[in-house]
């Protein structure tokens, strides 16, 4: 079966956990009357709660004080604004397909799902214990012949365990070879697999009436950022560096989405693109408040050994030692290890892994992904990448927009370099059609080359030029039409295109694998499920529960409702017919933190109860005492122990 390992140290059947999750409505299948539609969810109130608490951190985290420029761009995305992207031709993944049932495979997962199982016959077979996923078995068609225990060769389990270290790393035809050595085929029906074609992953549609214009949903929110650059440039007043952000759906049409919240085909992302000038090393000015935060570091080269054995290294030795390129990029990756654990992520399921060569996006220059491990592995949730200057580039290229940096330079900078000057009344009758591709021919030539054109013209009266497409593929120049000639140029601007560096945040898996990292039960009562999720994501703060349903309890609880609310902290009343031990267990299950009862002693003395969800300890106080305690609590200025420390503790009941 698949297990959850929890924060108690339980393990936990994942259906027991999924069933919990889906029970209490954080999320549910869409279109679920209709049958279902595979990769699509939606989310109920607690999931939306916890969802929405997240993204509000993030803000706070990083928009708010990193004094990020915030956007909110169209998710249409004209053909073209992809084309140039080179979103059109590269963002695929590698599929498969059984020619007899039609059953379509992302190569790499089945690959990876094949060479586990076999592995795992191998260690049945040597009589050592293994875990079976349950869940994966009873979703095949029939028994697979890759299930049985059979003992294998230890050259060819070295073999697979190193190509498992590194599958992220293998394009279509490595896993075609893959695939082919080692015999992998269809689990369910043993049927021999097509080789792997890629298959381009977002959801094309047309925008307008007349459908003459190809669009797609957008797959990422970062190029509407990098078209609206000038404009965020200018509205920084020409400040460099400066981030802007943007949260927002995205869009991936799944090959086979299997795992849940993990693999959705929309999804929500949250996205940072920092501008840097590339001249300044990529230096940060706030490294050095981070540089002593230790990590959990898994670099390429520890994978294309073979192994996955982690590092621990401080981020600012990383930097040192160039693990980790530049500054900037060990910034961020800090900041995103600090936000998570604020998030209340497990720091022994966190770690963070390099991207290998074959694996790196197509802008990328260098890439670390914030990995959290959950039943079902250690799945990626964050990207933090270095794009270099590819998409403001790409874009500038295509568009000729400006979108670059001009500063005064604090001293003119004389430049020398050889300058073309062409005869504009003679070029224009000599090359007619062809004269604008003879000119930026010609404007394309390097400094060097210039020289040495330069010599030629001044010896021989004439130079010869490659120009494709225009005769023969060669164009000859006299002194008549060109002259070269060395000068010094001054300038007092400087123009460059700046370096991006991207965190990128997948919302829904970051939710997902919290939500595994925050699950416990009760010791002796495994049926009832907790979520520890810290109060400042936590859907609902505080439960108000009246001891019993005496008419005196109710203006008491709707009055600490209201109050409640006005100070920002979310909060509900119970005062159903069950004991209020239930009604606590039903609210630990929503991970709701805090408790208060309202009782007789309340209608006496206006004192409440307040509990702490994962201790169940309480302590007793007057209304405005536990409003105050429950505000610094959820804004994360106190512990539950600071609170202990200053408030009466109160055992006179019994409410677990």
């Amino acid at each position: 079966m698949a297990t959850v390992t929890t924060k108690t140290g339980q393990v936990v059947d994942r259906m027991v956990l999924d069933s919990m999750l889906r029970r209490r409505l954080f999320y549910t299948p869409s279109f679920e009357i209709y049958g279902g539609v595979s990769g699509l969810y939606d989310y109920g109130p607690p999931g939306c709660a916890v969802l929405n608490n997240i993204v509000d951190l993030w803000r706070k985290h990083f928009v708010l004080e990193e004094d990020m420029l915030e956007v909110d761009c169209t998710m249409l995305t004209p053909h073209e604004i992809l084309k140039t992207s080179g979103h059109v031709e590269k963002f695929a993944d590698w599929m498969c397909k059984d020619p007899k049932t039609g059953e379509i495979f992302r190569a790499d997962h089945l690959v990876e799902e094949v060479l586990e199982t076999r592995l795992k016959g191998d260690k049945e077979a040597r009589g050592q214990k293994v875990v079976v996923d349950e869940e994966k078995e009873a979703k095949k068609k029939k028994k697979s012949k890759e299930a049985k225990a059979v003992k294998l060769d230890d050259a060819v389990v070295k073999e697979y365990e190193e190509i498992l270290a590194q599958i992220d790393n293998y394009d279509g035809p490595a896993l075609e070879k893959i695939i082919t050595k080692f015999d992998i085929r269809n689990p369910a029906t043993d049927g021999n697999l097509l080789p792997p074609v890629a298959f381009n992953l977002m959801f094309q549609t047309s925008i307008g009436p007349s459908s003459n214009m190809p669009g797609y949903l957008r797959p990422e929110t970062a190029q509407g950022q990098f078209l609206n650059f000038q404009k965020l440039l200018e509205f920084n007043q020409q400040s460099m560096p400066f981030a802007s952000a943007s949260i927002g759906k995205s869009f991936r049409n799944e090959i086979s989405p299997r795992a849940g919240l993990l693999r959705v085909r929309e999804f929500l992302m949250a996205e940072i693109e920092h501008y840097v000038d590339p001249e300044s090393g990529k230096k940060h000015t706030r490294f050095e408040e981070i540089k002593d935060m230790e990590l959990s570091l898994l670099p390429r080269e520890v994978q294309l050994s073979g192994s996955t054995k982690t590092v621990s290294m401080t981020i600012g030795k990383a930097v040192e030692t160039g693990m980790v390129d530049n500054e900037t990029l060990g910034y961020f990756i800090a900041r995103i290890q600090a936000f998570l654990l604020r998030l209340g992520v497990n720091p022994k399921k966190l770690r963070f892994r390099q991207h290998m060569a074959n694996e790196m996006a197509h802008y990328a220059a260098d890439c670390w992904d914030a990995e959290l491990e959950t039943s079902y592995g250690w799945i990626e949730c964050v990207g933090c990448a270095d794009r270099s200057a590819y998409d403001l580039t790409v874009h500038k290229n295509k568009t000729g927009a400006p979108l670059v940096v001009r500063e005064p330079r604090a001293e003119p900078l004389k430049v020398e370099e050889w300058q073309i000057d062409l005869d504009k009344k003679k070029f224009g009758p000599r090359f007619k059609k062809d004269g604008k591709t003879v000119e930026a021919a010609i404007e394309a030539l390097s400094q060097d080359f210039r020289e040495k054109l330069a010599l030629d013209l001044e010896k021989q009266g004439k130079i010869e030029v490659d120009v494709a497409g225009v005769g023969s593929g060669k164009v000859e120049l006299d002194k008549d039409l060109i002259q070269i000639e060395k000068r010094t140029r001054v300038e007092n601007v400087r123009e460059y295109t700046p370096n991006v560096i991207e965190p990128s945040f997948g919302i829904g898996r970051i939710l997902y694998s919290l939500m595994e990292h925050v699950y416990w039960s009760r010791e002796g009562d495994e049926a009832r499920g907790v979520l520890s999720f810290p109060p400042v994501i936590a859907p609902t703060k505080v439960l108000i529960v009246p001891l019993s349903s005496n008419p005196a309890f109710r203006p008491l609880s709707q009055h600490l409702m209201m109050k409640l609310r006005r100070m920002g902290v979310s909060n509900r009343v119970d005062d159903s017919s069950a004991s209020i031990g239930k009604r606590y267990a039903r609210n630990d299950e929503l991970g709701t933190p805090f408790g208060i009862t309202v009782d007789f002693q309340s209608v006496k003395d206006n004192t409440f109860t307040l509990r702490d969800r994962d201790s169940t300890k309480q302590v007793r106080a007057s209304e405005d005492e536990i409003a105050q305690a429950l505000k610094s609590l959820v804004d994360g200025e106190e512990t539950w122990e600071d609170i202990r420390q200053r408030l009466p503790e109160f055992t006179g009941q019994e409410i677990d």
